[in-house]
């Protein structure tokens, strides 16, 4: 039976590896890898898990951490070259998909939240707002018990800017009532 797609034998999953390696600013693992280049039916998880130790293997990508990889100037090099063997529509949905991703990392670098449990049985949640100079906020708030503090967590981190740009704006409003 013919496979439908455009990704037919292992030099397509590789050379779809390289496109997509070459356009993410961070290390990423094997899971990431596979959604990043799952832009068409006929690729697998197994695919991805068969072609990185051989691309490894050929100098094409490195092991920096525990399971992170990133391309190396071979595999950039190789890649440029086998680029237009993509099909189009493969390679702007994994441009998409790549530069999706490189947003969210960089974002998630620059908004971070800690708890800190204290002694009373509720919770402080640090949370803090950076950018790529300096930090523009930290913000302190206690929370009753450990749901809400995960609550007010996963809540900062989705709407970060939006926090930081209501208490600069109520902050500096010329709206100040003498009483």
């Amino acid at each position: 039976m013919q496979r439908l797609g455009f990704i037919h034998d292992m030099l397509d999953v590789k050379f779809l590896i390289l496109y997509v390696m070459a356009r993410v600013s961070y290390p990423v693992n094997m899971q990431q890898i596979y959604e990043l280049c799952y832009q068409d039916d006929c690729l697998s998880y197994f695919d991805v898990c068969t072609a990185i130790p051989e691309m490894v293997k050929s100098g094409h990508l490195m092991e920096v951490d525990q399971d992170s990889y990133e391309i190396t100037e071979k595999g950039r090099a190789d890649g440029s070259l086998t680029e237009d063997s993509i099909a189009f529509t493969v390679r702007q949905r994994a441009e998409t998909a790549v530069s999706r991703f490189n947003r969210q990392i960089r974002r998630s670098s620059f908004v971070k939240t800690q708890l800190i449990p204290r002694d009373t049985g509720d919770v402080s949640v640090v949370m803090s707002l950076d950018d790529e100079k300096s930090n523009l906020m930290t913000l302190e708030m206690m929370a009753p018990n450990q749901r809400q503090a995960v609550d007010l967590c996963r809540r900062f981190e989705k709407k970060a800017e939006n926090v930081y740009n209501l208490i600069l704006t109520e902050l500096l409003s010329d709206d100040d009532e003498e009483e």
